[in-house]
């Protein structure tokens, strides 16, 4: 409902079959002119990738940021969607980052000792990335 009031509106509404959201709750946002669209019968994995990345999002970048406004809030989830996607590296996928490839391993012990490592910082600090001095 307050999504009217900043010129905004919801088209979709999706959830799961929970008996926690009665046929009211239903009944109250069809009113709205918001669609239930329910996810799949005994498919427990359907949203987890969202899920996981709002639970990412939610401890590395909420929980240490106090937001002041919406525009604050738009600009620190943008910062965090980038990072997110292309520099964090995740385990589901080697340790690789979303957007870029991995890099071919270090074999050289002369090039391990001699890295310069560089760290830039977003966010203020709250974010840190790390890359090999040009």
């Amino acid at each position: 409902m307050d999504l009217d009031d900043a010129g905004n509106s919801a088209r979709f509404l999706i959830r799961d079959r929970d008996r926690k959201f009665p046929a009211l709750f239903d009944a109250v946002l069809a009113d709205a002119g918001i669609q239930v669209i329910l996810t799949g019968v005994r498919i427990p994995r359907m949203n987890s990738i969202m899920e996981r990345w709002i639970q990412s999002c939610h401890h590395e970048l909420l929980d240490r940021t106090l937001i002041w406004n919406q525009p604050h809030l738009l600009h620190a989830l943008r910062e965090y969607e980038q990072f997110y996607n292309t520099h964090r590296p995740h385990q589901g996928i080697a340790n690789a980052r979303p957007l870029h490839p991995l890099p071919p391993p270090i074999t050289d012990q002369a090039q391990i000792t001699d890295l310069d490592i560089r760290r830039r910082q977003r966010l203020g600090g709250l974010l840190n990335e790390y890359h090999h001095a040009a």
